[in-house]
């Protein structure tokens, strides 16, 4: 079907899902569409690859559609899945679900809806579209082998070369920022990985959300290194990576753990450092890599919550300072907190000024969001100080996006 590609319809695959997953005894095949809303995002929906092997396991036709298509929606099928992610995605959401809510179905129990969003304002959808969301994850598609070749070339190619998967569910921990002791709140502590894999795919990305909380580290080490993600390891003559995509807790970190975790082609290291307070567990950390040689790292800065600019902007130096003083390349990711339940990005935390937090966004769409290891870039971007950084970040927007014409902070102190 040849359709733009905001609302492009991916043919169904012949693919067979691996081994072990269940199996649908149905009386004829269905015609099964799988929907993701077109929301700025760069991985596939795993939960959707998910229920694609599951209903081809049955003989299913399935298809993939992004966005909205009056083409797509106007077929006859007998089953609709939309999925959802973040709760300031509400708008198009909703939009996405109202949209395939007119198709052809029978009634609106054809089509259902998962995800994040979903599942977290769950009344809010119902209210809105007359559709009562699914909740949470689907326990008897989750172990199901991801499809992964109904989904083309839409995502990233770092993404398209890479197997998904989980050797854990949920997270021990109950930071009230964070969807997961909602969405997973009993932590499975080990995963088998070999049905979720695609032997084809030279990465893996494992979306673990606390890995290292498992008191069986050892045996998922050596289940990653038994299916070839072994240091230094190939597939053909490309460089094979193991991408723990959602970050590993400082806190947890243990001279035993970073020498298991030393084992793997890591690149990068994920580690978050959501707070000022952790400054000690976080550095400590970076040296124990830095110690096993692990040079590339990556770290999430969680900042609006209840942290300040100044918090902030000290989080991003110490990478510099570890950069220089150590040899390592540690790219930050600084990621602005939005409650749970928010249907915007407008969210304001107590220590923070809307002004404030516009001007950081000037500076990180200057950055692509990325902070990057080299100080030289770094204060030209944040400045050289803390009292420089709000400085920069009070200022008029075009004044930001166009720094020459910015008057210098030096010369405004003086």
């Amino acid at each position: 079907m040849a359709l733009g590609m905001s609302d492009r319809v991916m043919s169904p695959s012949q693919s067979q899902p691996g081994p072990g997953a269940p199996v649908l005894l149905l009386s004829r095949p269905k015609r099964v569409l799988l929907v993701e809303p077109h929301y700025k995002v760069k991985y596939p929906p795993l939960g959707l690859m998910k229920i694609s092997s599951y209903h081809k396991l049955g003989g299913d036709e399935v298809a993939f559609c992004r966005g909205t298509s009056a083409a797509a929606r106007d077929q006859n099928w007998d089953v609709i899945y939309i999925a959802t992610m973040f709760t300031f995605q509400w708008k198009v959401t909703i939009e996405t679900i109202r949209f395939y809510g007119r198709g052809k179905q029978k009634n609106k129990n054809n089509v259902k809806v998962g995800g994040v969003l979903a599942s977290l304002l769950s009344k809010d959808v119902e209210e809105e579209t007359g559709i009562r969301p699914h909740f949470g994850l689907w326990e008897e598609v989750d172990g199901v082998r991801p499809d992964y070749h109904l989904f083309g070339q839409i995502y990233d190619r770092y993404v398209n070369n890479a197997s998904f998967g989980y050797m854990t569910r949920g997270c021990p921990n109950r930071c009230p920022y964070c969807a997961v002791p909602i969405l997973e709140p009993r932590y499975v502590d080990f995963i088998p990985l070999g049905n979720q894999l695609d032997p084809n795919k030279k990465d893996l990305i494992l979306l673990d959300n606390n890995v290292l909380a498992s008191p069986h580290l050892a045996r998922i080490v050596h289940e990653i290194e038994s299916h070839g993600f072994r240091k230094g390891a190939k597939l053909g003559n490309a460089q094979r990576y193991v991408d723990f995509n959602q970050g590993i807790d400082a806190r947890l970190v243990d001279e035993g753990k970073m020498e298991l975790l030393s084992r793997l082609p890591l690149r990068p290291l994920r580690i978050a450092f959501d707070s000022i307070r952790l400054e000690k567990l976080y550095v400590n950390a970076v040296r124990l890599a830095h110690k096993y040689g692990i040079r590339h790292l990556s770290n999430f800065v969680l900042y609006n919550y209840n942290d300040t600019p100044d918090d902030f902007y000290r989080r991003l130096q110490i990478n510099i300072e570890l950069n220089e003083e150590l040899g390592t390349s540690i790219f930050s990711f600084p990621m602005r907190y939005i409650p749970l339940d928010a249907k915007n990005r407008k969210h304001v935390g107590p220590n923070w000024t809307e002004t404030q937090l516009r001007g950081v966004q000037c500076i990180l769409h200057a950055t692509h969001g990325v902070v990057g290891p080299k100080r030289r870039f770094f204060e030209a971007a944040f400045g050289r100080s803390s009292d420089e950084f709000r400085y920069i970040i009070e200022q008029p927007e075009q004044s930001i996006f166009n720094r020459a014409t910015m008057r210098p902070y030096r010369a405004e102190r003086e």
